[in-house]
């Protein structure tokens, strides 16, 4: 078989040419004889199989590889492998195939290199990295077109966690001013993501028929999508790698300690964390990627996005205000706020049921009416749960 090169592969019977070399004293006698080994160009070869592959072989295991990345580290350490593989592994039917790990970049490793990976992947049709970037661009880098643009992008291909961001961008106006909220575009887009699957999607879609925010009022319909969403979520936890380290029996049972999250930035506080409607007391769902480089980005400018902005107190999302007063905050307490209904009901029976209480200033202004940095309208508030 000829390989590109026109070599053959390498047999077993090659021919090796002796070179004898002689050499004389200065008295003209012969000295002992050195013989010099030259290998054929088919030995020679051997030493280079792999640039003899295919490039189209080599593209397809490149593709599983990122496909089955754990890790940016997966696939980085090919690239610096060596100049093909670095040019085949940027092919952008290997990107367009990459798994959503493989784009958990960290917000301390953030870089411009980083930033051109993940554009370049979603340039090749990856959802994953549309999603990712867009988020990025939309909420880091203020950069509200060209990342709301990225995220409608991985939306049109049914990406489900986009659709829901898309949504709460709706409810809220992100990105603009209060008159931009557009409650049944986001109802529908949650709507569409729910179908999809996505539990928070379901969580706040079942949340807005319950209390008619954005779609006519219908208590117990509202009430349905809430149980599928704890069921679902129940599902995923159980059948997730993290279920065979903790005893499902201990799950099922109510506790008064939650089993806390391991990216939890709020200390463990007593209580049913998740599913108290079903009594289960599980763990926190992991987090979006996308998600976490949020949260590690702003926690790395001392949790404050800009002045007077704050950031979605659930732990698990990391959004933040693109203005002042645009997340709801927490009827009782008013020292908590929050991006979405899903995240208000998360974050109540993670930690939030446990410590909130009236506050005397918070009650003070509710009774004048104040427009401070604290105050917002009545209809922006979330009632806590009982």
């Amino acid at each position: 078989m000829r390989t590109r090169g026109g070599v053959c592969y390498p047999r077993a019977d090659v021919c090796v040419e002796k070179i004898v070399v002689k050499r004389r004293d200065l008295a003209g006698d012969n000295l002992t004889c050195r013989k010099r080994q030259r290998f054929s160009p088919e030995i020679a070869v051997k030493s280079h199989l792999f640039d003899a592959l295919p490039d189209d072989l080599v593209i397809s295991i490149l593709s599983k590889l990122s496909s089955t990345a754990s890790c940016p580290s997966d696939f980085i350490n090919v690239l610096i492998t060596c100049k093909r593989l670095n040019r085949l592994a940027l092919n952008s039917l290997v990107l367009s195939k990459a798994s959503p790990k493989m784009f958990a970049i960290k917000a301390k490793n953030w870089s411009e290199s980083a930033h051109r990976f993940l554009k370049t992947s979603a340039d090749a049709g990856n959802v994953e990295a549309c999603y990712t970037l867009g988020m990025i661009r939309f909420y880091c880098l203020q950069n509200r077109g060209s990342g709301a643009s990225l995220m409608a992008k991985a939306a049109i291909s049914s990406h489900a966690p986009a659709l829901y961001s898309l949504a709460v961008i709706q409810f809220n106006g992100s990105g603009g001013s209060k008159n931009d909220k557009d409650l049944r575009a986001g109802v529908a887009l949650c709507a569409r993501a729910a179908f999809l699957g996505h539990i928070d999607a379901l969580r706040e879609l079942g949340h807005c028929l319950q209390d008619g925010y954005g779609v006519r009022q219908n208590i117990a319909e509202g009430r349905r999508f809430l149980v599928q969403a704890n069921a679902r979520e129940l599902a995923v936890v159980l059948s997730s790698p993290a279920a065979s380290n903790i005893s499902t029996r201990s799950w099922l049972t109510w506790s008064p300690h939650p089993i806390p999250h391991p990216n939890q930035r709020h200390p463990t506080v007593p209580g049913c964390p998740l599913l108290s409607d079903f009594g289960c007391n599980v763990p926190a769902p992991e987090a979006h990627p996308a998600s976490r480089f949020l949260a590690e980005w702003f926690d790395a400018r001392g949790g404050m996005p800009g002045p007077g902005l704050r950031l979605c107190s659930h732990v698990g999302c990391g959004r933040p205000e693109t203005r002042k007063h645009e997340f709801r905050r927490c009827s009782v307490c008013g020292a908590v706020n929050y991006c979405s209904r899903a995240c208000q009901a998360l974050d109540w029976k993670l930690r939030h049921k446990a410590e909130c209480a009236p506050v005397e200033r918070w009650l003070d202004e509710e009774g004048d009416g104040g427009d401070g940095n604290g105050a917002v309208d009545g209809n922006d508030d979330v009632n806590a749960e009982s």
